[in-house]
């Protein structure tokens, strides 16, 4: 019976609560035992927060039965991610120097969520610090994608992707510096929205390493479950620096929308060079759907992009801010490999991040200047599925000169991603297809800023239109 329950969507969950057919109770209990039977393979989650999630849960259904019905997302489930502040838990990140770390307060996404009665069942693992893109954790373990679990789930939100795609948690919260929440949601088979950067509150938030780039966002199966999360995360935030006071939506109102007329920008360099064949393959197939369905598609090219990416090496000193008095105090208490990035971030100098800052300037007045020739761009989300956890580095075929090769799995994974966080636009991973080895992939699309509807709606009408979310996994 649990299983059955937790294969329906979070807005299918809902229906059943406010017709009181399901209660919130039954619903959190069918969660834990979907970990009981799933996490000892998977190990998704770092923290169960029992005793607190029954207690929510028992208020939700007395509220509900008596009329006091808060929203499609009373007594709904959610995960949230380690680094962001859950009150009176440990908010560790991944990470052994913040092994005590207790947050007396929620952040204020976990705030708002709560506030519309969802409740929080856990906390997910994640890559330590959040700065990886594997979700192998020297100190809490390395989190298995339920697809593969031989292989990595992404990261670093990657206990989050695994749990949603493992029908663990109909919701998730994940943090995205670089592609954290659309790369495991890649990798993982699910819906990954990265919203505008400011359009989501960031306090609360534990352990950013680069602030100016880092976004909180919804991993859920479908793409209308995602525009649920977003209705109440979004908003402006007077206490949150980054926040931007612009006026959210219904974004759910979007949902719908024909395609038809809609500019689809294919771009011609960097996003495509470097690929596995059957994920370019997918993603192609994926574009020509749009066009199916309508849309206008065209091909654009983002002139020099593939050397100003290498701006991110001059941000990296960012994460320092926070990570700098623990590095000095206890270093022995951060991973060797994380340890030698962390320090080489101490040789980027003031110079070198002032010119990577301007190099981002013309990154994102090179994206603004095609996307006033196009509404959206679409591109594979990671330019490999999920890879072998012992892995060092995985295979790809080099398009610009018909070649094979390797690459860091770092690389690989960030490779698609993170334009859109040195730029700040809202960018979306919706499952594209399978593999012949049965490993989901996802596309990518990308918009102007706040234009969440816009991007939403898209993936939505590619999303029923392909029904990719409703294959099921090949063992629960």
């Amino acid at each position: 019976m649990a299983d059955d329950l937790l294969a329906l969507s979070a807005l299918e969950l809902a229906q059943a609560i406010e017709r009181r057919s399901l209660s919130p109770v039954e619903l959190v209990r069918a969660v834990y035992s979907r970990l009981d039977a799933t996490e000892p393979r998977w190990h998704c989650f770092v923290l169960r927060t029992a005793d607190t999630a029954l207690t929510e849960a028992r208020q939700a259904e007395t509220e509900i039965a008596a009329g006091r019905y808060r929203g499609p997302l009373h007594g709904l489930p959610v995960a949230v991610k380690d680094n962001i502040a859950v009150a009176n838990t440990v908010t560790a990140a991944g990470a052994q120097c913040l092994r005590d770390n207790w947050t007396p307060h929620d952040a204020e996404v976990v705030r708002r969520l709560r506030a519309a009665g969802a409740i929080v069942v856990g906390k997910t693992n994640l890559h330590e610090l959040a700065m990886g893109s594997t979700t192998n954790n020297p100190w809490y373990g390395a989190t298995r994608n339920p697809w593969a679990p031989d292989r990595v789930p992404g990261g670093s939100s990657g206990g989050s992707a695994a749990a949603v795609a493992g029908r663990q948690v109909p919701l998730a919260l994940g943090t995205d510096s670089a592609g954290s929440v659309r790369m495991p949601a890649s990798l993982c088979g699910i819906v990954g929205l990265k919203p505008t950067h400011g359009r989501v509150s960031l306090r609360g938030l534990v352990a950013s390493m680069i602030v100016t780039t880092d976004t909180i966002g919804p991993m859920t199966r479908t793409v209308a479950d995602a525009a649920l999360m977003l209705e109440t995360m979004a908003g402006y935030d007077p206490h949150d620096p980054f926040s931007i006071d612009r006026p959210s939506s219904v974004y759910r109102a979007a949902l719908g929308r024909s395609v038809r007329g809609l500019r689809v920008g294919v771009p011609t360099n960097y996003f495509f060079d470097l690929c596995d064949p059957e994920v370019e393959a997918g993603v192609r197939a994926a574009i020509r759907e749009f066009a199916r369905q309508g849309a206008l598609v065209r091909e654009v090219t983002i002139p020099d992009l593939e050397e100003m990416m290498h701006a991110r090496a001059g941000l990296s000193g960012e994460g320092l801010a926070f990570i700098d008095p623990h590095l000095r105090a206890h270093p022995e208490q951060i991973s060797p490999a994380l340890r030698a990035r962390l320090y080489a971030a101490y040789l980027v100098w003031a110079g070198d991040y002032a010119r990577a800052n301007r190099v981002r300037r013309l990154l994102m007045e090179r994206f603004a200047a095609v996307l006033r020739e196009v509404d959206l761009l679409a591109t594979p989300t990671t330019i490999v599925p999920a890879f072998p956890i012992d892995a060092d580095t995985v295979p790809v075929h080099d398009f610009r000169r018909n070649t094979d090769t390797e690459l860091p799995w770092t690389t690989a994974l960030v490779r698609n991603t993170a334009p859109a966080n040195l730029t700040g636009l809202p960018s979306i991973s919706v499952p594209a297809g399978f593999t012949r080895a049965g490993l989901p992939f996802g596309l990518q699309l990308t918009a102007r800023p706040f234009e969440e509807e816009l991007l939403l709606a898209a993936a939505h009408a590619y999303e029923q239109a392909t029904q990719w979310y409703t294959h099921a996994l090949p063992s629960a």
